[in-house]
């Protein structure tokens, strides 16, 4: 049986590895999301891993979504995953134990994240059972708890020079009995301000800051603290989206109504200035 914590290369697929390292718990690939990308949820004698992979390439199998990126463009991907892990040393971070370089590319080796994946596809977000809802619905200690890690991960991210892009409830790993949040899936973060050279860019658009639809707009923290507010409100609000529900009370709901305005002057220039007020907010209502 192949260790996967000692290798570092392999003439292997990524596919054949896995198979050799322990019990497939489950495979997610075009059938599940469509990046392209290929993971696996394996269980080893020393611990359940999770392998990631940019998958093959292979043509996209008949009746699936095509990829926005092909499959250089996906390794590209991965490699800032590398960069992001090796960067940011931060308990929220999912874990990457190792990188073995197979046949197919860089496969990627973390720790299996603890808790529930609260993105839903949209027609499961009415499901009083998904994890969105009972997120949505958990006591306000919990939440408050989960945005306190989401914005001090973020602090740590922004000061080795990472500006989100892509963030959304799918890259929240949330365990619902003790609060504990995991993120994943940071690929497509960029390292410094940068210029939207797409027009709409990677995204969930109940997330995304206006600056992320408009071609050539300027990228930065500010877009960061955007959808980290967005976040912060779509959840503490409970679903609803009026601040008067909000979770945190009243002071707190201005901070989140300031790092959620359209106009990106008016936003919090940095996360950590955002996460500062958040702070503060917070300690008002102990």
């Amino acid at each position: 049986m192949t260790d996967l914590l000692e290798l570092t290369r392999t003439d292997l697929t990524a596919e054949e590895l896995v198979v050799s390292a322990g019990e497939i718990l489950a495979r997610y690939d075009h059938l599940t999301q469509d990046s392209g990308n290929v993971s696996w949820l394996v269980r080893t004698p020393g611990a359940d891993l999770f392998v990631k992979t940019a998958g093959t390439r292979a043509p996209t199998p008949a009746g699936a979504a095509v990829p926005y990126l092909d499959h250089a463009g996906r390794l590209g991907l991965l490699r800032s995953a590398v960069e992001i892990a090796r960067s940011v040393d931060h308990p929220v971070l999912a874990r990457l134990r190792t990188v073995i370089e197979t046949a197919d590319g860089p496969a990627l080796v973390y720790d299996r994240a603890p808790g529930e994946l609260v993105g839903a596809p949209s027609a499961q977000r009415a499901d009083p059972t998904s994890t969105y809802r009972r997120f949505a619905a958990a006591t306000e200690e919990l939440r408050l708890a989960v945005f306190d890690q989401l914005l001090d991960a973020h602090v740590a991210l922004e000061s080795a020079g990472w500006v989100a892009c892509d963030l959304y409830d799918g890259c929240l790993m949330v365990d619902l009995a003790t609060g504990h949040l995991t993120l994943i899936d940071l690929d497509t973060y960029r390292r410094g301000a940068s210029t939207n050279e797409m027009g709409r860019m990677f995204g969930a658009s109940r997330f995304m800051a206006p600056e992320e639809f408009e071609l050539g707009a300027p990228l930065d923290a500010r877009t960061t603290v955007f959808t980290l507010g967005r976040m912060v409100r779509h959840f503490g609000t409970g679903l609803s989206e009026d601040l008067a529900d909000f979770c945190g009370g009243a002071e707190t709901a201005e901070v989140i109504e300031r790092a959620t305005c359209p106009a990106r002057a008016e936003r919090f220039g940095t996360v950590r200035e955002l996460a500062t007020a958040w702070t503060a907010s917070r300690s008002s209502m102990r």
